[in-house]
């Protein structure tokens, strides 16, 4: 009997940082010895790996979704009708939650694809190896980079060598058996296979890339993964080589032209491109407003977070009243662009890191800091704080899914809860643990 490998080939999305299109291509399924000995069809599974992650349910929306929920700290309210993401918001996530077990199954299911892209490799041609692989790794890594943030205790909370991360697998599942089911890593594992396979990806990454990811979408990932570990020299020199290497980026003339694009801003390392046709941006669904072809406004701002702006501050003005809420401007407009990686964010990690190595690498925190504040409107600094720094990343990056890992890393509290608290972990998906046999283990609390 065949064994077959579903291909989701990518239909008008756009990635990463210009405004090609990918070729558009049907959905379909082929006999794995079909798939994934050519070139060009290797490329296309590669493709399948683009598009799972582009989901909804990942960095189409629902990934960033959550951080904020986790974190909300009365600075946000879920006000929708679906009940998953108020459990969320709550912190009474039950174990069956459709909406993290959909996150849990896609990632893994794009996980497996890359898992066949780089166990075919061979097959691709010679000068094109490193990039397809670099691709994949890319993928991969961040994927269960975004799996052990949500999924598992965060590593500030030490005991990461018994601590359990989540499934490492990293080869092709064939078909669904006893077999398939991996026991969880621990966390420092998980996260030493994520840092394996983005150097890699940033070592094997060109500068340009078409629409895919690119050398400084690597090292941009990477930086985040080392700031969540708090290794800040590390952290420092991959947001610094991933400035280096994103030619031909710059900060947006203004805050505001860094959202609703429907082409990618200057400022954009990794985007998800949306379009009428085609490509998720869940976070314009539950954050927008029907008037902007959102829905009723699930997601509404709090003046406690108001209140942390300067009056004049451009990021300020940003937000809109609208369904009887001020609404976050960042995700107003239907079809835009759905950035993932910004080039404001490499900075406020370098300063961070520089501020409290006593280092300039690249910069000085100072000159860092005052580039965002600047093109907010503000006047600039003449010193500056650890805590100025970790302000101007809070209302620089806010709502763009960094709250409840910044949260957890700076162990500080959210809604009451402490940062290693049992209540801000995802659980695994039931139906996991039951299919597995109990190879998988469940988190604490549920």
């Amino acid at each position: 009997m065949k064994k077959y490998i579903l291909i989701l080939f990518v239909s008008a999305i756009f990635f990463a940082s210009c405004d090609k299109k990918l070729n558009l291509l049907p959905r379909q399924s082929v006999a794995e010895e079909i798939a994934l000995t050519s070139d060009v069809n290797v490329k296309k599974v590669l493709n399948g790996a683009y598009d799972g992650l582009s989901s909804g349910s990942l960095y189409g929306g629902n990934l960033f979704l959550y951080s904020e929920l986790l974190g909300a700290n009365g600075e946000i309210r879920w006000e929708g009708t679906f009940n998953e993401p108020r459990e969320i918001w709550q912190k009474a996530i039950l174990n069956t939650n459709s909406f993290v077990t959909a996150t849990w199954l896609q990632a893994y299911y794009t996980i497996n694809i890359t898992n066949n892209v780089l166990s075919a490799i061979d097959v691709v041609t010679a000068a094109d190896q490193n990039r397809v692989k670099g691709e994949a790794q890319f993928i991969r890594g961040s994927l269960y980079f975004e799996l052990v943030k949500l999924y598992a205790k965060p590593y500030s909370a030490g005991s990461t060598n018994t601590n359990l991360g989540v499934p490492l697998i990293l080869t092709p599942t064939k078909q669904i058996n006893e077999s398939s089911y991996v026991a969880r890593s621990t966390v420092e594992q998980t996260y030493g296979q994520i840092i394996a396979d983005l150097t890699e990806a940033e070592n094997l990454l060109p500068t340009t890339n078409s629409v895919f990811a690119t050398k400084a979408a690597a090292g941009a990932m990477l930086s985040r993964v080392y700031l969540q570990m708090a290794r800040y020299a590390e952290a420092r020199d991959a947001a610094n080589r991933a400035i280096t290497a994103a030619t031909g980026k710059s900060l947006a003339t203004t805050y505001a032209a860094a959202f609703n694009n429907t082409a990618n801003s200057v400022e954009y390392i990794f985007a998800m491109q949306v379009t009428a046709q085609d490509g998720a941006n869940n976070m314009h669904l539950y954050w927008s407003i029907p008037t902007f072809g959102g829905r009723g406004g699930d997601v509404s701002i709090q003046a406690s977070h108001l209140a942390l702006y300067d009056p004049i501050d451009a990021r300020r003005t940003l937000f809109y009243s609208g369904a009887g809420a001020t609404r976050s401007g960042k995700w107003q407009l239907q079809y835009r662009n759905l950035p993932i990686i910004r080039l404001a964010e490499l900075y406020l990690t370098r300063a961070e890191a520089n501020f409290r190595l006593g280092t300039t690498v690249g910069a000085t925190p100072l000159q860092d800091v005052n580039r965002t504040r600047q093109r907010a409107g503000l006047l600039p600094l003449v010193i500056v704080t650890l805590n100025d720094i970790l302000l101007e990343r809070r209302l620089e990056l806010a709502h763009e899914g960094h709250r409840i890992h910044d949260i957890k890393r700076l162990m500080g509290t959210a809604d009451g809860f402490a940062y290693n608290a049992d209540k801000l972990v995802l659980p695994i998906p039931v139906r996991e643990i039951n299919a597995s046999g109990g190879i998988i283990v469940q988190n604490p609390g549920y």
